[in-house]
């Protein structure tokens, strides 16, 4: 993907972004060799599957409580502090608990080396919140699911590499010690690859520290709970980390046990899940175009659930097992990118480190519960197929919830794709729509999929204002339902007409973006028809301000009224060109000639401009 801005701006943040991405590789890879070789260490001290049961469980518990108890620290730090600094001191903190880490290596003592994954797990704890705190500040919120993809991918990367390393490095040593000399080497490449990361000032400098983190914790959910997306998100993440620790733990004894791997190929199934995690996350990433894309979220899910269920069939082959277990890992990475965006986009600047903190919490929470819930499934004797088919009925259920709640979410991601693949759409200006608050966005009307293109085109959702003729259309009224449009009548004054405009007038005041097509009907001649007094009536009173957007190339599509014709003539190309350019927001008594004014003037822009690309923020005259 590219990102088209001048040199001048580019150079500051793919400085610290790159040096962000480096040291967060090191550490997920140092983190994954420890550990394997850690369970390795433990599973070849003792032979029976019951023994080797708990000692796995143990190590998950252990890697996961200091998440519990140090991660509402470490975003206070991540608000109080500099995170560059917190990084820095992070990483410096990471060269001594591996040094200690190689002496319990060299001696085999899986107590210390219990103790080293202790200390490892508060270290990461801190760095949580630091990591997913600097992105945002270093990336703008249209790079913010490009970054996520980006440090999802490489976070994966490593934990393949990782993974596999700690089995070589197992099997290739008869003792440890040129293991933890390695990890002590990785350490001080961290360390040196987080001082490129940009100095960013503390975002609250007063915070107070509290060392009550549950107080702290239940202050968070409970500001969370005022945004339901956010609240959802931090659910939604929590219950992708309990499903990849229960994955991890039953893929451990069944590769073992089942399949007869040894420690090596084993690995190479965390390899597999992890391999399509990062492609998954790199995909979601390119395919939200510069947006975070909600819908991915219930469409992951799914992925997530159907692949459970192929996993649960008996007489599996180690490479056919390896493959669903790389599928499901692909659809969690389409799930888990959007959902980081949004925590780290929706939370206010002076508090995001605590509410990134909140969410790693709740994540290290479905990683012990899944500890928990493993072992009590192995106390009923369920086997790892029974296990995975556990999962995906659980997903599924999850899925239906959240598709309850949102049902636009997945509808609006599919007809965004079905939109890509017969419409190329050309962004300009973007950044003139706000991030939050209530507005009337005004647009040309010169085709049938009008509404789609504004969809593909930014990330917020959007409450159409419809004609009741064209919503009560048979094919239409289920997705204009499942889309919350709005239908108003095209009778003068009736009493639908008076609660269509006031259900608009009140969500806007709600903070939320609703879109008229302000012409009374689909231009036939390709020119901007004169504007309905509608739009004077919703903004009246109000404090939100009118947005106007041309739709420029719609013209020429297969349902515009070109040549007379809809949906009985061929593109004149494809996929066919269209441009969705943003106006200067204009204040909500601007009468209808002023609104139409500034319409026309889009227009004349769009056809004296060159091509430019996509999302071009170049100040305008």
């Amino acid at each position: 993907m590219t990102h088209p801005e001048s040199s001048v701006k580019r150079k500051p943040w793919k400085k610290s972004f790159w040096s962000l991405f480096c040291t967060q590789c090191q550490n997920a890879f140092s983190d994954n060799v420890f550990k394997f070789v850690v369970i390795f260490t433990a599973m070849s001290q003792f032979t029976s599957e019951a023994d080797q049961d708990r000692l796995v469980s143990l190590i998950g518990v252990l890697f996961a409580v200091p998440f519990i108890l140090f991660t509402m620290t470490g975003g206070y730090c991540a608000d109080r502090f500099s995170k560059r600094r917190v990084a820095i001191s992070i990483k410096t903190a990471e060269i001594v608990i591996m040094s200690i880490g190689a002496i319990g290596l060299y001696f085999s003592n899986l107590t210390l080396l219990m103790g080293v994954t202790f200390l490892m797990s508060i270290q990461s704890a801190f760095f949580g919140p630091i990591k997913y705190g600097l992105l945002p500040e270093i990336l703008e919120e249209k790079r913010l699911s490009w970054g996520n993809g980006y440090t999802g991918l490489g976070t994966f990367i490593s934990i393949i590499l990782g993974t596999i390393a700690g089995g070589l490095l197992f099997d290739a040593f008869n003792n440890q010690l040129a293991t933890g000399l390695i990890l002590i080497g990785l350490a001080i490449l961290g360390y040196l690859s987080s001082q490129g990361i940009q100095q960013q000032p503390a975002a609250n400098p007063s915070k107070k520290y509290r060392i009550n983190f549950l107080r702290e914790f239940w202050t968070q959910i409970c500001y969370a709970s005022k945004d339901r997306m956010l609240y959802l998100s931090f659910l939604g993440s929590s219950y992708f980390w309990f499903v990849g620790a229960l994955v991890q733990q039953t893929v451990m004894i069944y590769g073992r046990n089942e399949l007869q791997l040894n420690f090596f190929s084993t690995s190479l199934l965390y390899a597999l899940m992890a391999t399509g995690i990062g492609i998954g996350s790199f995909a979601a990433g390119y395919i939200s175009a510069r947006k975070i894309e909600s819908g991915l979220i219930p469409l992951g899910a799914i992925g997530i659930s159907g692949f459970s269920f192929c996993l649960c069939h008996n007489g599996l082959s180690s490479t056919t097992f390896g493959i669903f277990l790389g599928c499901l890992g692909f659809f969690g990475g389409f799930y888990i990118v959007p959902i980081n965006s949004l925590v780290q986009h929706r939370a206010e600047n002076s508090r995001k480190g605590s509410i990134i903190a909140t969410q790693a919490l709740l994540n290290w929470v479905g990683i012990v519960l899944a500890s928990g819930v493993y072992f009590g499934l192995k106390k009923l004797g369920l086997t790892a197929g029974e296990v995975f088919a556990f999962i995906g009925i659980l997903t599924l259920l999850g899925t239906v919830y959240v598709l309850w709640l949102l049902p636009d979410s997945l509808l609006r991601l599919l007809l965004i794709f079905l939109t890509h693949t017969i419409y190329r759409i050309k962004v300009i200006r973007r950044d003139f729509l706000p991030e939050k608050g209530g507005l009337l966005l005004v647009c040309n009307h010169l085709s049938y999929v009008d509404a789609l293109l504004l969809f593909a085109s930014i990330d917020r959702p959007i409450r159409f204002i419809m004609a009741r003729t064209v919503y009560d259309i048979w094919h239409i009224k289920p997705f204009a339902h499942t889309l919350k449009v709005i239908p108003i009548p095209t009778t003068v004054r009736s009493k639908e007409t008076v609660r269509a405009l006031e259900t608009a007038r009140q969500l806007i005041v709600e903070g939320e973006l609703v879109c008229i097509f302000a012409e009374d009907h689909i231009s036939k001649t390709g020119e901007l028809l004169p504007f309905r007094k509608v739009l004077e009536r919703i903004m009246k009173g109000l404090q939100e301000p009118i947005l106007p957007v041309n739709l420029n190339g719609a013209w020429c599509s297969f349902f515009s009224f070109k040549k007379g014709r809809i949906q009985t003539k061929w593109p004149e190309k494809f996929p066919c060109p269209v441009t969705v350019r943003f106006g200067s927001s204009m204040p909500p008594d601007s009468n209808l000639g002023e609104v139409r004014d500034a319409m026309k003037a889009l227009e004349a822009k769009e056809e004296k401009t060159t091509p430019e690309p996509v999302d071009t923020h170049e100040s305008e005259a």
